[in-house]
């Protein structure tokens, strides 16, 4: 993008009291935004209010040191090879996401950060023909947490490319599963959609996950550098995660969580939507459970999901059924290193979140006993122990 054309697009983005709906607007009226900072006041003002149009002929606050920011920005790794390839997707851009651009609110313009060959090698539009959007609670039980890692990873070796928005929790799980999985490097790993700048990594916690996610996949936002973790940024970049993705995975959510607005918009884009279901004494489940009772499609293995979205191979699917199988030989090794004990303990236990007064009751042991037992279960990972005394069988046991 030639410095002219940047500096447009940079200044209607920041042009106060214009948004994208009349940024839009706009474009289609008078063409590349070059064209619409030529325009006359009258003539602005046949397209958007007198307001809109003055803010247009202005020039806006602190415009200049945004632009020098933003070059300094994408030319930095011209001078360290190791650096991440940095570009600036637009919407009149070929490589903008189609499936994107077909949405009804599709961004103006994307920072996109990534492997060199990815962005070289169709860029964003590329990366997003196989994506599968996984989401979900930002406090996942240890079971949760386990099944967006392990999914992710199936898939991603499946063919798909998972995103997700870089938050703690589910988010986080998915793109450690995708950035693990033994796939080819010529395809972006996972695309993590943020809600800040892309010099500025929320939360804080997930700066390395968020450096290795932009030298094996992608990083995008459509905020101009510098913008902090503001509340309403969150949410509307949801749209992004469901509209580059064929469908959206909920791991788990409770019923008022953001996954699930991301789960609305995938399905009023009329992309598949998936739902992992969980425990019914689990807040985190309740998310899942309501988009299953309005027809999502109910997701217990990696397969269910690739059999639906029909996008792949079909040795990717037979693949994906061979880990499967390969996953259940090491449970079953895994379990028959079990005492006697340590079985009877885990089926009076179950898959529900259990306090130690109910497993007294239902083993009749003492608490001590118990104690013991369910200490070497979670040292060996068959138990997770969870906030109020509470402990769960996880999946491995």
């Amino acid at each position: 993008m030639q410095r002219d054309e940047l500096t447009a697009w940079l200044r209607l983005m920041a042009t106060p009291g214009v948004g994208n709906q009349s940024a839009r607007r706009l474009l289609a009226t008078f063409g590349l935004p070059q064209q619409i900072f030529v325009q006359s006041l009258s003539t602005l003002q046949s397209c958007v209010s007198g307001t809109q149009a003055q803010a247009l002929i202005d020039e806006p606050p602190n415009f200049w040191k945004m632009l020098d920011q933003t070059v300094r920005w994408l030319e930095a790794p011209a001078s360290n090879p190791n650096m991440p390839a940095r570009v600036i997707c637009t919407l009149g851009d070929p490589g903008y996401p189609p499936g994107l651009l077909a949405t009804e609110d599709p961004p103006l313009l994307l920072y996109v950060e990534g492997a060199q060959q990815l962005l070289q090698n169709g860029g964003l539009a590329a990366a997003s023909a196989h994506c599968l959007a996984m989401v979900g609670s930002r406090n996942p039980t240890p079971q949760g947490r386990a099944n967006a890692r392990e999914f992710a990873k199936a898939l991603r070796e499946s063919g798909l490319t998972i995103v997700s928005g870089l938050a703690l929790g589910i988010d986080a799980a998915a793109h450690e599963g995708a950035l693990a999985a033994d796939a080819q490097p010529s395809t972006a790993a996972t695309i993590a959609v943020v809600g800040t700048g892309l010099d500025c990594v929320y939360p804080r916690t997930n700066q390395d996950l968020a450096t290795r996610i932009a030298h094996s996949g992608m990083l995008v936002s459509e905020y101009p550098l510098g913008t902090p973790p503001l509340a309403a940024n969150f949410p509307k970049r949801n749209r992004i995660i469901a509209g580059l993705s064929k469908g959206t995975l909920v791991v788990e959510a409770a019923v008022a969580s953001g996954s699930l607005i991301t789960a609305r918009l995938a399905s009023e884009q009329g992309r598949e939507v998936f739902a992992i279901p969980g425990s019914i004494h689990a807040p985190q489940s309740r998310g899942c459970h309501a988009l299953l009772r309005q027809g999502a499609k109910l997701v217990e293995s990696a397969q269910d999901v690739l059999e639906e979205l029909q996008s792949l191979p079909v040795k990717s699917k037979v693949k994906t059924k061979e880990v499967a199988m390969q996953q259940l030989d090491i449970v079953s090794e895994g379990l028959a290193n079990l005492s006697n004990q340590q079985h009877e303990l885990l089926g009076a236990l179950g898959f529900d979140p259990m306090g130690l007064d109910a497993l007294v009751a239902r083993t009749g042991w003492d608490a001590a006993t118990l104690q013991v037992q369910l200490l070497q279960l979670e040292l060996d990972g068959h138990v997770a122990r969870l906030p109020g005394g509470r402990y769960q069988r996880l999946a491995s046991g």
